[in-house]
């Protein structure tokens, strides 16, 4: 262990005394021993404990930062006081200087700052605590802005994680009460996002991904990223002159048709949720700028949420229950996506969840976001984690929600999901779009009948040199037929497939003829037949 870790180490536990959790410290990690129930039972419900954890992770910079904001995304997992008093976290540091901005671009860029680019601001136009970014202009004249990393980020963060990561273990493995919040995979997961958030080129392709899957719609605009500008440590970017969010809710300027607006947040956030599997994870009033014409531009794409296939199709179908309130719906879906476990006694839920929907949806108290918040808050209470999928799409939509409210308060939320919602359904209904989603399977099948024969074949000529046998046991002379007989059909059938496989004429199917495959098909569903009655008959 080196010296910058064993420093790093002293600080965090001067910390952690210093903010009232020098007992838990020592509880858990010197004495080896559990705290008895009432110090459990204060600490945690201690109203002071989330402005203490608050303070603290401030003071411990950037890496608690990270994981403040973070757990301010899962109150599912921390509660709604610690995810609330997280969301304070301010991310933001003093500026670095000019000369080492210069010297990392410099390097990154493998070149002179001025032979890279014909302008180059000396001022920061915004500063975090991972980097700061700057206004410049390309040789060939495009307006772009620069993110640029802070110095030793990486090496601080590794030095951090490495510690959370011990703390948590023995909290984990010491203390009963604390280990249901499973601490040890709120690290993990802290480790995966940040580092995917450190590495700037995870940034570029998420812009040039989005890019695309908006490619055919004018009303919504995503930065040009620049590779051959960009390493793991400097993005470059198109330069965006717009307005914020924030600003058009309180602006009274008819430049902006605000219900137009909304409706195309809406709109946009649930076609990256819902068809595209791959959706801005912080969406945010700063984070979306407002252009000409009232085109729509999301920024800052450095967290990016991405659904597959199977979890959309699950996503859609709960959505549709929450809108239907179709409370046993729900349950079984949360049991078949293994959110709950099937031998749960849930009574108590159906009666919760009945309550949630009255109060939240039915009586018109609360929109979508209002229901999924609350949504969180119930399956806490029972101890469910829910998928980070799913919290995070939540998150998303509490967000574009309250600015869609802030712009239109008229607005029908769940009016306008409804088109993306039945499009999503339609898409998953599509032949052709189930075709290509299962390209992977149907090649996994087509390779699997291209290589029958050539198995064949080998089975005959070991049976033909008596290097493979086949025991028959015959207990019953009246099966002895109907079995022979579909034994004859099947080898038959394979012959024939067979032999036609070798003719490259007439209809095709995976570059075989049509016929050869039907034949095997066949004899597949007789060969399964016939393995039931076999298997029936004993």
């Amino acid at each position: 262990m080196d010296k910058e870790m064993k420093a790093r180490i002293r600080e965090i536990n001067e910390a952690l005394r210093k903010y009232g959790f020098g007992k838990l410290l020592n509880k858990a990690i010197k004495e080896k021993i559990l705290p008895s129930k009432e110090e459990e039972y204060h600490l945690l419900l201690d109203p002071d404990l989330p402005v203490n954890l608050r303070l603290m992770f401030q003071e411990l910079g950037t890496s608690f930062i990270k994981l403040g904001q973070l757990l301010s995304t899962r109150p599912d997992m921390v509660g709604e006081r610690i995810a609330t008093e997280f969301e304070k976290l301010q991310d933001d540091n003093p500026p670095i200087s000019y000369d080492e901005v210069k010297r990392i671009v410099e390097r990154e860029l493998d070149g002179n700052i001025e032979d890279l680019f014909a302008e180059f601001s000396k001022e920061s136009l915004a500063t975090a605590s991972i980097g700061q970014v700057h206004e410049a202009k390309l040789k060939s004249g495009e307006r772009v802005a620069v993110k640029v990393q802070k110095e030793g980020i990486a090496d601080t963060l590794e030095y951090d994680i490495s510690i959370m990561k011990h703390l948590v273990s023995q909290i984990h493995k010491h203390n009963d009460e604390l280990r249901k919040y499973n601490l040890p995979g709120m690290i993990d997961e802290f480790d995966y996002t940040i580092h995917i958030e450190i590495d700037f080129i995870n940034e570029l392709v998420n812009m040039k991904q989005l890019a695309a899957n908006f490619s055919e719609d004018e009303a919504i605009h995503i930065p040009i990223a620049y590779s051959d500008y960009s390493t793991s440590k400097v993005l470059t970017m198109e330069f965006i002159d717009g307005t914020k969010l924030s600003d058009v809710s309180e602006s009274d300027s008819e430049e902006f048709d605000k219900p137009l607006i909304a409706k195309r947040l809406i709109e946009s956030f649930m076609k990256q949720v819902l068809i595209d599997g791959f959706f801005h994870a912080d969406p945010h009033a700063g984070n979306i700028m407002i252009l000409d014409d009232n085109v729509l531009c999301y920024i800052d794409l450095g967290s990016i949420g991405i659904l597959d296939d199977g979890f959309r199709k699950d996503l859609c179908d709960l959505l549709l229950m929450i809108a239907d309130q179709d409370v046993d719906g729900l349950i079984n879906q949360f049991i078949y996506m293994g959110v709950l476990e099937y031998t749960m006694d849930t009574t108590r839920l159906k009666r919760d969840l009945r309550d949630l929907f009255f109060r939240y949806f039915s009586q018109g108290s609360g929109g979508l976001n209002d229901t999924l918040s609350k949504l969180l808050d119930l399956m806490q209470d029972y101890n469910v984690i829910l998928p980070n999928e799913f919290v995070s799409m939540a998150r998303g939509v509490s967000m574009i929600e309250a600015d869609a409210t802030a712009l239109d308060p008229d607005i029908d939320i769940m009016a306008s999901i409804e088109p993306i919602a039945k499009q999503a359904m339609g898409d998953r209904l599509n032949v052709k779009n189930y075709v290509e989603s299962k390209k992977g399977s149907l090649l996994y099948y087509k390779n699997m009948l291209k290589s029958l024969p050539p198995i064949l074949t080998n089975s005959i000529h070991k049976i033909n040199n008596g290097e493979m046998k086949l025991k028959f046991e015959i207990d019953r002379i009246d099966r002895i037929v109907s079995k022979f007989s579909l034994v004859v059909i099947i080898a038959a059938l394979l012959m024939s497939s067979s032999i036609v496989m070798t003719i490259n004429r007439g209809p095709m199917l995976f570059d075989m003829p049509l016929i050869a495959v039907v034949g095997y098909l066949i004899t597949l569903i007789l060969g399964v037949i016939g393995i039931a009655n076999y298997l029936y008959s004993r």
